[in-house]
């Protein structure tokens, strides 16, 4: 039997009760900002964090979970997500402004935090208006973007365990790295703090103008498309940034099927509009086979591919 041809029907009766949605071979590809992918086996939609932890706490250890955010900087592949999906969205998008910062629902999206900064006259947080995606994947990821990066602003992070409990972790013992955090194996982020301090509100906002402004001019964001597809390699290997090597490889525009390097900023992938999720994952090894060969600096993926093939 194909991946995509199994019913998800089977593990509805093995899962434990759950106030929010629970849907068997749920439709991902257009919850994708690529617009790819096949479904999951079974989607689940927590209502709230203690739903979410009583669901992870009488579910059996041996059904897989895979939490998914706003699916901006991921590949789904063809074949869909096998066992149980998470998805946190309504129930895990509150936003609280407090005198010196900000507590978020992992759902919130970056920019959102942003502009609530802006409004409440609060600096240090304009960086994420220039990172697409949610808090949760954020956090997950030590997500950055113009010198800055969660790590920098983050207090602590509230998390569900594999094992459902509800725990807030400083941000000292999430062990943040470049583009990589130490949340413990199976854990689903619900809610963040950000620190942040009072600023005057124009000077704010007006950052947060030059930013968007600036991904309008260098990025594709119009377009079907994720985040930055390739980390920047440690500069003991290279001085050169991803997009710099892509290009010196002469992979700007390059076509595979219906996906393509963007013309505007060659490390960003496109769906021009019939590409599948195989095109896309084949076109970055493609770019990392010629950036290797070119410059013998191996490009490590930053967007998750996650998946089965067709």
């Amino acid at each position: 039997m194909r991946p995509h041809d199994r019913s998800g029907d089977g593990l509805l009766a093995l899962l434990p009760p759950l106030r929010g949605r629970v849907t068997a071979n749920a439709p991902l590809g257009a919850q994708s900002w690529f617009r790819v992918g096949g479904p999951a086996e079974v989607l689940v939609r927590p209502e709230d964090a203690d739903d979410l932890a009583g669901f992870m706490a009488d579910l059996s250890p041996e059904l897989p979970v895979m939490t998914i955010g706003a699916s901006s900087n991921l590949i789904i592949r063809d074949g869909g997500l096998r066992g149980i999906v998470v998805k946190l969205a309504r129930g895990f998008s509150d936003v609280v402004v407090e005198p010196d910062g900000i507590v978020a629902g992992s759902a919130c999206l970056d920019m959102t935090i942003a502009e609530h900064a802006a409004a409440a006259g609060l600096r240090g947080l304009e960086f994420l208006a220039g990172i697409p995606g949610s808090v949760g994947g954020a956090v997950a990821m030590n997500a950055g973007a113009y010198g800055s990066e969660i790590t920098d602003v983050l207090d602590w992070a509230e998390i569900v365990t594999r094992g459902g409990d509800l725990l807030r972790l400083p941000v000292q013992q999430l062990g943040f790295s470049y583009r990589h955090s130490a949340l413990p194996d199976g854990a689903i982020v619900v809610r963040a703090r950000f620190r942040a301090e009072a600023a005057d509100r124009a000077l704010v906002t007006a950052r947060i103008a030059e930013i968007r402004a600036a991904r309008e001019t260098t990025q594709p964001v119009r377009a079907r498309t994720g985040g930055s597809t390739f980390r920047n390699p440690d500069p003991r290997e290279s001085d050169r940034r991803a997009w710099e090597l892509i290009d010196l490889a002469g992979c700007r525009g390059l076509v595979l099927g219906g996906a393509q390097v963007s013309e505007k900023h060659c490390n960003f992938l496109l769906n021009t509009g019939r590409a599948t999720a195989a095109d896309l994952e084949a076109l970055g090894e493609q770019v990392r086979e010629r950036v290797q060969a070119t410059s013998g600096v191996e490009l490590a993926w930053e967007i998750k591919r996650i998946g089965v093939p067709p």
